[in-house]
C-alpha cells in the first residue's frame, strides 16, 4: 500500500498547513530582528497597544458575560486583584482575594 493510495482527511491538511505556517511566522521573528529595525516611535507604540489589549480583554471579561453587564461583584473582585497587583503582592494572593472578594459578595446576594 503506498502513501499517494491513503486519502488526507480536509480537516487534518487544514490543520498541517496551520501548523506550518503558525511555525514560519514565529521563526520569521527571530529570523528578521536583526534585518528590521523600527524607529523608536513605533516601538514605544507597539509596547503601549500591547498594554490596551490587554487592558480592553481584562475589562471585556471583567464587566460582560453573554453580552450583558455582570454585576458589581466581578468587577469590584477584578479591582480588589488589580489593585494587590500593583501594591506587589504575591500571585495567589491576588487570586484568592479576588475570588474571595467576589465569592463574598455573591453569597451577600451582590449580582
Amino acid at each position: 500500500m503506498s502513501a499517494a493510495a491513503i486519502p488526507l482527511p480536509p480537516a487534518l491538511a487544514a490543520m498541517l498547513a496551520l501548523a506550518a505556517g503558525t511555525f514560519l511566522l514565529r521563526l520569521s521573528g527571530p529570523a528578521l530582528r536583526a534585518r528590521v529595525t523600527l524607529p523608536e516611535r513605533a516601538g514605544k507604540l507597539l509596547e503601549v497597544s500591547a498594554v490596551l489589549l490587554l487592558a480592553a480583554l481584562a475589562a471585556t471579561s471583567a464587566l460582560t458575560e453573554d453580552h450583558t453587564f455582570t454585576g458589581p461583584a466581578r468587577p469590584l473582585g477584578v479591582l480588589t486583584g488589580g489593585v494587590l497587583a500593583w501594591r506587589r503582592a504575591p500571585f495567589l494572593v491576588v487570586v484568592l482575594a479576588s475570588a474571595g472578594t467576589t465569592a463574598l459578595l455573591r453569597l451577600a446576594g451582590v449580582p
